[in-house]
């Protein structure tokens, strides 16, 4: 090729190309009579490696993951939610704590021994090399506790961001996130209603109808978690409640601090939610209220007494009264004396005949005298409670009540045992031994050796286990009384009664999404996905998959594959 001058003009780049050269087109003819080698490869090695990442990978959403919550059912509702988003993610959730690559811990700050669990499992857990995410009221309350160092939490209200604190810790990284939801300046009940679960019991809808309290209990440290009051709208909760029975949930728990509290601060109440609630309830189906305290109540005592007449909604009532003493009362800061409890107590009794009334007792509050004591006595004497909480007192830190002169713990062990027994010398479920009953069966005894079911008082009946009976009302006769539960036959000819509601999810199947429709833009073949008010899988098309969260489709690959996404609507 002929070289150019240095010193030589040149208009283009191109003028130093000479005719000899090859012009393009020659170039393309030439390229069509060349023959590519094959170079062959282990075709199912190579897919193998594509979709399996490297063994020391810390790609998020592919670990195994256990959760452990303690505590109430509104903490039980949190795991659920917990769980169900993960699992939507992608991640796995395992009931076998030693294969999990991370644990996520619930923690519940009633009560010392409980705390005492949780920060063992903590201990267990950094013995064994697991990444751990904390959760629940213990972290919220008291974040800087030296066993809590360098770990990651997520407050009681950012359930909602537990994929975004989980993929960071699995990265190594601590991350705290202990804010408040607020919606211009206003505290909100939480996160939302709507987002993915999955339910311990796929026949159970667990709904928190607000959070916190108006109280100040002076013994309480789940209102430093918790936080004052903040209900979610009625149209929000009749919302959850009607994709739970679209999903074949026959029973529904509403949940919270204080029930009876409900709407005070959005200028609502809690008949004018349980009034909404019953409307959308399909025959079969029952509403379990949850606990109120005596000042919320009060107030509302009639029109309480009528929805818990309502076929659909359990004859049921948790009540905790602490102490019988008011002096004692007035200690706790509870609001309200013994007279108040009775008055509620006994017009319940009265306009709802048979209703179940639960309540909790503390036994050993500071300054608790033997005269005291037996004021509660006698009142557990009186109403012979057929379910009854006894807790010994334990001054938990932080609260007015740890720092009060305290009763010895000799003696606090005496009154709880006292307590007991008197509980125990009665038994509330002879006198209905040969009634026949209509009972909701919705779960399996511990045991395993029976089904268990509930009557219109909530009072628990072990029935066979017969599969057919499983999240269906049946007839029974009760022929057998134990202190906490009675035993009920099935009546021959009875017809078991299936509520007029959708098949239950498959225990451990992800409820809550929206359907979503994907084309794989590698190669063109559609994701497949379930029909919407129920859970979404996604199968693997092409190279890689979606997963979906937090109302976002989120790509876990680095194929191209986004072509069209589609939502169905939840209505």
């Amino acid at each position: 090729m002929p070289s150019a001058s240095c010193d030589t003009f040149l208009n283009d780049i191109e003028d130093i190309v000479s005719q000899e050269d090859s012009k393009p087109q020659d170039r393309h003819f030439s390229r069509k009579h060349v023959v590519p080698k094959v170079r062959r490869r282990n075709t199912q090695k190579y897919l193998q490696e594509e979709n399996s990442p490297p063994s020391d990978s810390t790609i998020p959403g592919i670990q195994k993951i256990w959760i452990r919550t303690w505590g109430c059912s509104h903490n039980n509702s949190d795991g659920e939610y917990m769980a169900g988003q993960l699992a939507a993610y992608g991640y796995k959730i395992t009931e076998n704590a030693s294969d999990a690559d991370l644990w996520l811990l619930n923690s519940c700050t009633v009560k010392n021994p409980a705390e005492d669990h949780f920060r063992n499992s903590i201990k267990k857990a950094q013995e064994e090399n697991k990444k751990i995410v904390l959760a629940g009221c213990v972290p919220q309350a008291q974040p800087r506790q030296d066993y809590l160092k360098g770990l990651s939490i997520i407050g009681v209200q950012q359930i909602d961001r537990v994929v975004e604190v989980v993929e960071e810790t699995i990265k190594g990284h601590s991350v705290r996130l202990l804010g408040q939801k607020k919606d211009n300046g206003k505290r909100l009940g939480g996160a939302r209603l709507d987002l993915p679960k999955i339910r311990k019991n796929p026949l159970i809808e667990i709904i928190s109808i607000n959070t916190g309290c108006l109280n100040a209990c002076t013994y309480c440290k789940t209102k430093h978690a918790r936080g004052n009051l903040a209900s979610y709208p009625i149209d929000e909760l009749v919302d959850r409640a009607k994709q739970s029975f679209q999903e074949g949930v026959c029973e529904i728990w509403l949940t919270s601090e204080d029930t009876g509290a409900y709407g005070r601060d959005i200028g609502s109440s809690l008949p004018a939610l349980l009034w909404k609630l019953v409307e959308v309830i399909p025959e079969g189906a029952m509403l379990r209220l949850g606990m109120t305290n005596p000042p919320y109540i009060l107030e509302h005592l009639e029109e309480m007494a009528k929805i818990l007449h309502h076929p659909r909604v359990y004859a049921f009532l948790h009540i905790p009264v602490q102490s019988a003493s008011d002096t004692v009362l007035m200690e706790m800061k509870r609001e309200y004396c013994v007279a108040d409890f009775k008055r509620v107590v006994d017009f319940l009794k009265d306009k709802v005949p048979g209703i179940t009334i639960a309540t909790d007792i503390i036994c050993g509050f500071p300054g608790e005298t033997d005269q005291d004591f037996q004021e509660t006595v006698k009142l557990v004497e009186e109403y012979k409670f057929p379910s009854l909480f006894i807790n010994q007192f334990y001054p938990r830190p932080g609260t007015p009540a740890a720092k009060m002169e305290q009763v010895p713990a000799q003696v606090k062990k005496q009154r709880t045992k006292e307590l007991s027994r008197i509980f125990h010398s009665y038994n509330p479920y002879d006198h209905k031994i040969g009634q026949r009953q209509q009972v909701l069966v919705t779960e399996e005894s511990f045991d395993s050796k029976f089904y268990v079911a509930h009557n219109r008082f909530y009072e628990q009946v072990l029935v066979p286990k017969n599969p057919t009976f499983m999240g269906k009302m049946v007839e029974v006769d009760i022929y057998e009384s134990g202190k906490h539960f009675m035993k009920g036959q099935p009546v021959s000819d009875a017809k078991v009664y299936t509520p007029s509601i959708s098949k239950p999810l498959a225990r451990g199947e992800v409820s809550g999404l929206t359907e979503i429709h994907m084309v794989d833009g590698g190669n063109g073949k559609p994701f497949s996905g379930t029909s919407k008010h129920r859970s979404t899988h996604f199968t693997k098309g092409g190279r890689g998959y979606f997963s979906y969260c937090l109302g976002h489709v989120l790509p876990r690959t680095l194929s191209s594959l986004l072509c069209r996404v589609s939502w169905s609507s939840l209505v």
